[in-house]
């Protein structure tokens, strides 16, 4: 009878970059979980948050900034759409391509729920001296940028 495969411990001292950016999700996403911005979703809190990040985008930039299909998008910009949270406008010339941008009551929205946001960078400013804040910021975006080419492609969209 053989026993189960033994996984080795981990090895002491600095955790690999694989390690250190999964414990960083895992507490990130729980943090999260305990503070759903109310009455919407995280797929549309994620819509919001973008926008707010970015600025006004078309929904195939939305679609392709979240991962997520043009269709998903609808249906979130639907929601915050009709709770007056965004806005969509003809982008010039060619009505059936929209932007869509925060309204004020969108911002106000956000700032409510920009509580958690805030005491996680509090956490991480209060053990990272200046110099380490800015670096990491630097790094964090960086590391973003080249996850978010990690996600699928979105298939052109026809209108």
């Amino acid at each position: 009878m053989t026993g189960p495969e033994t996984v080795p411990p981990p090895a002491r001292g600095a955790p690999s970059l694989e390690d250190a950016l999964s414990s960083l999700q895992c507490v990130l996403v729980a943090r999260r979980a305990g503070s759903g911005p109310k009455p919407i979703n995280w797929q549309q809190y994620d819509v919001l948050e973008i926008l707010r990040v970015r600025g006004p985008m078309t929904p195939s930039l939305l679609s392709g900034s979240l991962g997520v299909s043009r269709q998903t998008v609808s249906k979130s910009l639907r929601v915050v759409k009709d709770l007056g949270l965004v806005v969509q406008a003809a982008l010039g010339e060619d009505r059936r391509e929209q932007t869509t941008s925060l309204t004020r009551a969108g911002h106000v929205f956000l700032a409510r729920n920009a509580r958690g946001r805030r005491e996680n960078a509090r956490a991480a400013m209060s053990v990272l001296d200046p110099d380490e804040r800015e670096a990491f910021a630097r790094m964090c975006q960086k590391a973003a940028d080249a996850i978010k080419e990690l996600l699928p492609e979105q298939p052109p969209q026809r209108h």
